[in-house]
């Protein structure tokens, strides 16, 4: 857990996710969220999505989200590549009753509409969303949503292979660090044997 911005971000429950989602009065920044949660990739990547990377010529949500190469961290080895994420159903009807401002290229535009909000800014609208949740002490941060994301895939059973190529990494260790395994979890796999 993350105490004064050190350690790991926490996990968040289903519950925690709708709680903080609730206190986000924009709809602009409930997408950001929606985003974050379904597609588990890293807010630096989210807040610098275009239209274009998200949406069709007629305004329709595509079947996936392109997360371009330079707007994603880099591998150890200092590449980069393109990420493209099926889009779940939840979050297609949130692409579908959002309307990008029509002024900008930017997804997630700042006022004046020429460039896109900044990570600072999306990370305030996340914590000013959290405080007033009433889960401030619990250590969640923007990367929160990206080890939920993966917590929860390999929870469900999906194989690391394949968690592995949804989240774009290039190393299972460093993955593996993502999934937060409880005392429980070990019980429940020694009890299965």
């Amino acid at each position: 857990m993350k105490n004064n911005r050190n350690g790991q971000a926490a996990i968040l429950t289903e519950a925690d996710y709708a709680k903080i989602r609730k206190q986000i009065r924009s709809r602009k920044y409930r997408l950001l969220l929606d985003l974050a949660w379904y597609t588990g990739e890293r807010w630096g990547a989210l807040v610098q999505l275009q239209v274009n990377d998200v949406y069709n010529d007629d305004h329709t949500p595509r079947e996936y989200i392109n997360f371009r190469a330079r707007t994603r961290k880099a591998s150890p080895d200092g590449k980069r590549k393109t990420r493209q994420v099926p889009v779940h159903p939840v979050l297609y009807e949130s692409l579908a009753a959002y309307q990008p401002e029509k002024n900008s290229c930017w997804l997630f535009p700042d006022r004046a509409g020429d460039k896109a909000i900044s990570l600072r800014w999306a990370d305030m609208i996340l914590r000013s969303a959290v405080e007033k949740a009433g889960l401030a002490a619990k250590g969640i941060s923007t990367h929160s949503t990206r080890r939920s994301f993966i917590t929860k895939l390999a929870k469900r059973g999906v194989s690391l292979a394949t968690i592995k190529k949804a989240t774009g990494h290039t190393d299972l260790k460093v993955l593996s660090r993502y999934i937060e395994v409880s005392d429980d979890d070990v019980k429940d796999a020694i009890a299965t044997l």
